[in-house]
């Protein structure tokens, strides 16, 4: 998943992309609204992490902006303005969700998971292909009821290969939905991901040829 985290606090920015990239999310980050509308003038997110005290445009401001552009992608709205009014305010211009600042870091974790569980309220917790389940809710892959350990990143690797099986899956697409937007596409960071999802599958179903490579085009999965 990848998030876009909008903040003017360097200190609780920096806090934030620390413990969201060590859950596996993607992340970029903007610390004025003008900064973010750049981001996503080119990128797509799945949810929008959105400070309302923002210099120039307020985040209420760019919140509504966004509304009229997208009425897909998930915003959070975390702020120290906790009047009801103004969470009424929040939620009825398009926000999904208000959290109120001072908050514990795992209340942003849980209210993340359950705002990206809505994405798959009408579809199944679990997909399958072949001998391989993908359970959405416990980020977890089985093959033949048995459980591959992957790391969050695997995970996010994975999944978003399984979800995309229809057809091939370019490195660039990796990159963008499971890192942020500075990864560099010249490094091998990436390949060394793969390699150890490979293994890690291999050692489970003994076969090699799941996570296919399409020389100079990107990978395809083969349940």
């Amino acid at each position: 998943m990848k998030l876009l985290l909008v903040e003017d606090e360097k200190d609780l920015l920096n806090a934030y992309q620390k413990g969201l990239k060590a859950e596996g999310y993607g992340i970029d980050a903007a610390s004025s609204a003008e900064e973010a509308l750049d981001l996503l003038s080119y990128n797509q997110y799945d949810c929008i992490v959105l400070d309302l005290n923002l210099p120039k445009m307020s985040g209420m401001e760019l919140l509504e902006k966004i509304r009229r552009e997208d009425d897909q992608v998930k915003i959070m709205i975390v702020s120290a303005l906790h009047t009801v009014d103004r969470r009424i305010e929040g939620l009825d211009k398009g926000a999904n969700d208000y959290l109120i600042k001072p908050f514990d870091f795992q209340e942003l974790k849980a209210r993340l998971r359950a705002l990206m569980r809505r994405d798959f309220s009408v579809k199944p917790n679990t997909l399958k292909a072949g001998d391989f389940e993908l359970d959405l809710a416990l980020h977890q892959v089985k093959y033949k009821d048995r459980i591959i350990g992957l790391t969050v990143k695997e995970y996010s690797i994975f999944s978003y290969i399984f979800m995309n099986q229809d057809h091939i899956v370019s490195a660039e697409e990796i990159l963008e939905k499971c890192w942020n937007e500075e990864a560099d596409p010249f490094t091998d960071v990436m390949r060394v991901h793969i390699y150890a999802l490979r293994k890690k599958i291999h050692e489970i179903t003994e076969r090699d040829d799941v996570i296919l490579t399409v020389k100079g085009v990107g990978y395809r999965l083969n349940p």
